[in-house]
């Protein structure tokens, strides 16, 4: 049971970069697609992951207000992609993300929920756009974006289970464990916003 939220979180980094942006056209108009398109990019997996860790590290609402606020967001940006709505640098962002999420998880920084359901919004617009984005082409919408709203649940949930069963371990292992993690995905985002890791 000790390893269970530390295998879900190597699961979760595992995600192959070389399928993050997927051709578009005849079997991209499916559920399936939109759910492996979170999954095969690093940027995406990390952030997610990372915003289900620090939702489970405040407690009490924001474990289920952060994640949800990040879906609601995505959402809103999926469309605004989808629609060909330009948003200013959305792979900056992107790796921005994840570079703030993972500082915060390694130092352990408590926002007040406003704050943090504030910025994790805006940093779920940058993700929703690059999906929608992706799937401007297609003429069926509606299930590629039910495909990637499930997948970042499931991320978040493995960020959220991850960060509970740390607290199983103990206070030094727990903490020495979520700063590492943190301190791996700061490095990963800032990797990601100078392209020596591809999204």
């Amino acid at each position: 049971m000790r390893s269970l939220p530390i295998a879900l979180f190597a699961v979760c980094l595992v995600g192959s970069p070389a399928v993050a942006h997927i051709g578009l056209g005849g079997s991209a108009e499916t559920l399936s697609t939109g759910f492996f398109h979170p999954l095969g990019g690093a940027d995406h997996v990390l952030a997610m992951v990372a915003v289900g860790i620090y939702a489970a590290s405040l407690g009490g609402s924001a474990i289920w207000l952060t994640p949800a606020t990040f879906v609601g967001a995505m959402i809103v940006g999926g469309a605004l992609g989808y629609a060909g709505l330009p948003l200013p640098y959305v792979e900056q962002g992107i790796g921005l993300s994840v570079v703030v999420m993972g500082i915060a998880i390694a130092f352990a920084i408590k926002l007040p929920t406003a704050s943090t359901i504030s910025l994790v919004g805006l940093f779920a617009l940058f993700h929703g756009h690059a999906h929608g984005s992706e799937g401007a082409e297609l003429t069926a919408f509606l299930p590629y974006a039910v495909g990637f709203v499930v997948a970042t649940s499931m991320l978040h949930l493995s960020g959220v289970a991850f960060a509970l069963g740390l607290g199983r371990l103990g206070s030094a292992s727990s903490t020495f464990l979520r700063q590492g993690a943190g301190t791996i995905g700061a490095i990963a985002g800032v990797s990601l916003l100078v392209g020596w890791l591809p999204t």
